[in-house]
């Protein structure tokens, strides 16, 4: 994958609450999904998704980062003193989901996709 997560931040605080990404090559982060499941054990995870976060169609450079926010808010880039920049996005959660011990972060590439109106 070209996105790592890095870690999630001050889990069960709803104003500060986020998960960070490194971009780890060119990429367009419209192509991953963000899901809250559960941690089972190294390398294993619930296969219940109780949240999920389809990111917003970007393009994204190398060393770039990506911030996702639990809370609601306005999407924006920052210009990093480095010369990469930091992306921002917000999910629109009214609570947080990263607030119990067992919970854990995963990450989907998705680049393909379909769907069908029932």
């Amino acid at each position: 994958m070209k996105l790592s997560i890095r870690f999630v931040k001050a889990h069960g605080v709803l104003k500060d609450e986020r998960i960070v990404l490194k971009v780890l090559e060119d990429v367009d982060v419209g192509d991953y999904m963000l899901a809250d499941t559960t941690y089972i054990a190294e390398g294993e995870i619930s296969n219940e998704l109780r949240h999920t976060f389809w990111i917003p169609n970007k393009e994204v450079e190398k060393d770039d980062l990506v911030v996702i926010y639990t809370k609601s808010g306005n999407d924006s880039t920052k210009l990093n003193k480095s010369g990469t920049k930091t992306h921002f996005f917000y999910w629109g959660l009214g609570r947080t989901i990263w607030n119990q011990d067992e919970d854990s972060a995963a990450l989907f590439l998705i680049g393909n996709w379909s769907s069908k109106k029932v």
